[in-house]
């Protein structure tokens, strides 16, 4: 009989906790049971997010892209949980600038290139090597020799970038492409590596927008015809973790939208 999973004792740390998708994550998992190393940037809402959940999640301030702070918030897990059972990648940023305006004669910042794949590409790998390494020497295999699960956030966007999105469909499509011979790598340690590629969704970041432009949005996305709840990205998170077959894979979830030019 299979090894059945649940959120439910589990421990692990979450990379952009404090805001939009990843919070919604945060609070689903400690909803059902797991305990939580909530990480994102020190001038962030982590602080007061991770004390409204409780003693089960603790806020660690971490720059992705720094080996030291992430370093930190798995030596919190072990600490304070004793495992590092799944690691959620949802920390990133993104800019929309075109490769080359030609009514301005401005041609895309290359360090603004390079900060969008350094916090988004770099800064996953960064976690997923760390995680990795962790969930070797922390925690014990399960009769299928399971030793925990690894997430990414990409993005639609990796697939079908819209114009001024050459930065970050550049940065979230290196994830898409490093999911399967990264899940490849860590075969042999137990762990398995996905990666989720949200739509539009109703985060701050949307929320910002007027209302006639989220209109417009959500009358783009087939069905159903709405922005995404973050609890549903996080559903699909969950359901990852939960399903030890699934790895190596990249799931859409995005109500069959294909993004236009």
């Amino acid at each position: 009989m299979a090894t059945i999973f649940a959120l439910k004792g589990m421990a692990g740390l979450v990379t952009g906790g404090a805001s939009g998708l990843g919070k919604a994550t945060v609070e689903r998992f400690i909803r059902n049971g797991a305990k939580v190393v909530l990480c994102d940037l020190p001038s962030s809402d982590g602080q007061n997010v991770a004390d409204s959940l409780g003693e089960n999640c603790i806020f660690v301030p971490t720059n992705v892209t720094s080996p030291d702070d992430v370093a930190a918030a798995i030596a919190a897990a072990r600490t304070n949980f004793s495992k590092l059972n799944f690691s959620i990648n949802c920390a990133g940023i993104g800019i929309a600038t075109v490769t080359y305006n030609k009514n301005k004669d401005r041609v895309h910042d290359l360090e603004e290139f390079q900060r969008v794949l350094t916090v988004n590409t770099v800064g996953t790998f960064n976690v997923i090597r760390l995680s990795a390494q962790a969930m070797f020497t922390m925690n014990e295999p399960n009769e299928d020799g399971a030793r925990g699960v690894i997430i990414n956030t990409a993005s639609v966007a990796a697939f079908d970038g819209q114009r001024g999105q050459a930065a970050y469909s550049a940065s979230k499509g290196a994830i898409v492409g490093m999911t399967l011979p990264i899940a490849r790598d860590l075969a042999n340690i137990g762990v398995r590596v996905n990666t989720v590629a949200p739509g539009l969704f109703n985060t701050p970041l949307l929320a910002s927008l007027p209302e006639k432009v989220r209109t417009y949005l959500a009358s783009t996305i087939p069905f159903p015809s709405r922005l995404g709840h973050p609890d549903e990205f996080a559903h699909t998170i969950q359901y990852i973790v939960e399903n030890p077959k699934i790895n190596g894979e990249v799931i859409r979830v995005d109500g069959a939208l294909r993004m236009q030019p």
